[in-house]
């Protein structure tokens, strides 16, 4: 014998039939928090700031890390 049901109903509604919480206002709150916290650390990440932090661990191999930049851009030294 086989017998098969098909339940036709929104996530929603599956959960409130199997007793789970409602975890839509926890996602949304952490969502939030975490496009905020993302949204604060972009300036970080800009070409102008890597570049700043690297020269500022590096000052006096700032002629170096040319060479290295012309290298992977398969330039030549700068003059």
């Amino acid at each position: 014998m086989k017998v098969s049901v098909e339940i036709d109903c929104t996530p929603i509604e599956a959960r409130q039939f199997f007793g789970l919480p409602n975890v839509e206002p926890m996602q949304t709150a952490m969502m939030a928090k975490i496009e905020r916290r993302l949204v604060e650390q972009v300036d970080r990440f800009s070409p102008d700031a890597l570049m700043r932090s690297w020269l500022s661990v590096f000052p006096q191999n700032s002629e170096t890390l040319q060479k290295i930049f012309a290298g992977m851009m398969g330039q030549s030294k700068p003059e």
